[in-house]
């Protein structure tokens, strides 16, 4: 008697990721999506044709060192190039790092609720998450993650700004969580969305990877910079970690195009800090409003806000939904929702204001 080819046991565990709805059509309704954190603006100028230029070339294959990309992020940042790892958006920067360092069974610890792809890239490497839930204020609980760390801990993850709650740690917050975290374990700090903290004491995590050898930072273009189509991030880390990072990168992952676009980016920070502040202002602008009327809106440091609405949240999700936003709902827990189109943020304070009766 034969059996089927089956997956790893693993496999079959692992949680389906659940991306942001385009927003349906609504005739005569001009629709907005603000459930992907999606930076609203086109590309910064000079990237569209950076891009364009490469797309010519697409019967070759891309850079596999990505030199230009290298070059450029150390040049930015300070850092070696030998410290240095890039992957299609700082996602997959993650799932790497726990399929390089995490042996089956080993543990990852990281709040939750936080970014929803962490439990699937820990279950994809065969390794166990230990969860920490988030405070009442959607705040990472940094005491209860170091008790939660034993020795089959191989991985921390610590993301600031925190997706899809909002608040950021401190920078002394996390030094002294670092300062309880063993040598051996490594402890990710991803700042995905780093330009949009404004905040005292905010952390800096490439001055904590320059510090302390078992910290790596990984950061995107997806977001600020607006290259979410283009899946292009990068990590900071120490050489036999960005090393080992590389070993196990797919070959030619990150396309020419993306690595153009990044570049072009990276010396577009003017105009990007421009945008930045525009989005941080509208940002503040959303919340104030929410708060105004009696919502009880956690900290945002991100580019959204997050509806702490638990078992209302998937009503919420459908009342946005027919004034043609859409938005992200974490069934039972709330709905994260991105800043966009100063329209489609002034709907959303409108539903909100209804829906608090």
């Amino acid at each position: 008697m034969t059996s089927a080819p089956a997956p790893r046991e693993n496999v079959g565990r692992i949680p389906a990721y659940v991306p942001g709805k385009p927003p349906a059509p609504r005739p005569g309704l001009t629709t907005y999506k603000l459930s992907s954190n999606e930076n609203p603006y086109p590309p910064l100028p000079g990237v569209v044709e950076a891009a364009s230029r490469v797309v010519a070339e697409m019967n070759r294959y891309p850079d596999m060192g990505a030199v230009a990309l290298y070059d450029a992020l150390a040049a930015r940042f300070g850092v070696g190039v030998g410290n240095l790892a890039t992957a299609t958006g700082s996602v997959a920067l993650i799932y790497q790092l726990l399929q390089a360092f995490c042996d089956p069974g080993d543990e990852v610890v990281y709040a939750w609720r936080s970014f929803e792809a962490y439990p699937i890239a820990v279950t994809a490497a065969a390794a166990t998450s230990v969860q920490v839930p988030v405070t009442v204020t959607g705040e990472h609980d940094l005491d209860a993650m170091a008790a939660a760390i034993t020795d089959r801990t191989k991985v921390a993850i610590v993301c600031t700004p925190n997706n899809p709650t909002g608040p950021s740690v401190t920078h002394a917050a996390l030094l002294d969580f670092l300062a309880k975290v063993p040598p051996h374990v490594l402890v990710v700090v991803d700042e995905a969305y780093v330009e949009f903290v404004r905040m005292d004491d905010p952390v800096d995590g490439l001055a904590l990877q320059r510090q302390l050898p078992n910290v790596v930072v990984t950061r995107t273009f997806s977001k600020a910079y607006g290259l979410a189509n283009l899946r292009v991030g990068y990590a900071v880390a120490e050489e036999p970690v960005a090393a080992a990072l590389r070993a196990v990168s797919l070959p030619f992952g990150v396309s020419g195009v993306a690595q153009a676009a990044a570049v072009a980016s990276l010396a577009a920070e003017s105009e990007l800090l421009e945008r930045v502040d525009a989005l941080v202002a509208e940002r503040t602008r959303v919340r104030d409003g929410l708060t105004s009327i009696g919502w009880a809106i956690p900290e945002a440091q991100g580019n959204f806000v997050w509806f702490p609405l638990g078992e209302r949240t998937l009503d919420f999700a459908a009342a946005c939904q027919e004034v043609g936003v859409t938005v992200r709902p974490f069934a039972g827990d709330g709905a994260r929702v991105s800043i966009g189109e100063t329209e489609a943020n002034d709907r959303i304070l409108e539903v909100a204001k209804g829906f608090l009766g």
